[in-house]
């Protein structure tokens, strides 16, 4: 499934139906994940449900699957130009974003 033109909820949906679809390729149980990520089995099953969670649930199940790099990649700067950099570089001094003009 494509994710770029989906909803939220249907972007959740398809991650969850992953989630389940890689622990169930790697011959593993709810159980058995949940001890190696240090998690109730509640929350794996959660997880695949669609229900919420603590992200850092997330992260703990991705690492026992194998999926770290993708999670560290997730939201890697685009620096396509020096502008880029630059701009990079300059919001990460900044503590929080400016206000759009009309927001009050």
């Amino acid at each position: 499934m494509e994710l770029t033109l989906s909803s939220p909820a249907e972007i959740a949906s398809t991650l969850c139906t992953r989630l389940r679809t890689e622990r169930l390729a790697q011959g593993m149980t709810q159980a058995e994940v949940a001890a190696r990520a240090g998690v109730a089995v509640n929350t794996v099953s959660n997880l695949e449900a669609g229900r919420s969670t603590a992200f850092e649930n997330v992260v703990r199940v991705a690492v026992v699957l194998g999926r770290r790099d993708e999670l560290v990649a997730l939201f890697q700067p685009r620096l396509e130009s020096l502008h880029d950099i630059a701009r990079y570089e300059g919001s990460a001094k900044r503590q929080r974003a400016r206000r759009k003009a009309g927001d009050a």
